[in-house]
């Protein structure tokens, strides 16, 4: 099972339409995803709702794909949070993980993709060598669609890569 995490909270994101981006790749490539959004996550703590997320989404998933923007030079702290409270044993150990920034800036997410790596490891994710920091996102996006080619190219370049991996 493949997972695309949109991680922010803030609605009507950039991020979010990345992250329906790459499902629409995947999907061209036969590979069905699930796409979770932060946008309506509550949880500051484990309840119900979270439990649910666990058990249907995060244990099952073996592959996740994080789409995160960049937040004061890493990534929100409501992604953090998500796994915080998280069985990380369950949802995290041993699998594989890509990682995408997000950001109007120049870098595209370059600190919070090495933040989120270093935590990956520390949750012994496998993280997938081709990390894609998607920079100046507001001018890469057309009606929520991507449509410059060497974006387009470059993004579909990781996915296989991520497929095969």
């Amino acid at each position: 099972m493949y997972t695309i995490i949109s991680a922010t909270n803030r609605k009507g994101s950039n991020t979010l339409k990345v992250a329906k981006q790459y499902q629409s790749f995947f999907k061209s490539m036969q590979v069905d995803t699930t796409l979770y959004t932060l946008e309506n996550f509550t949880s500051m703590h484990r309840d119900g709702h979270f439990d649910t997320l666990e058990k249907e989404i995060l244990i099952p998933t073996e592959k996740f794909i994080f789409i995160m923007p960049e937040y004061n030079g890493s990534f929100p702290g409501i992604f953090k949070l998500l796994m915080d409270i998280s069985d990380i044993k369950q949802c995290w150990y041993y699998k594989k993980v890509m990682l995408v920034g997000v950001a109007n800036g120049r870098a595209g997410n370059l600190r919070g993709i090495d933040n989120m790596t270093n935590m990956c490891h520390y949750m012994k994710m496998d993280v997938f060598h081709e990390k894609l920091p998607l920079s100046n996102i507001s001018a890469e996006l057309n009606e929520d669609a991507f449509f410059k080619e060497n974006t387009i190219q470059s993004i579909q370049h990781q996915i296989e890569g991520y497929i095969n991996y």
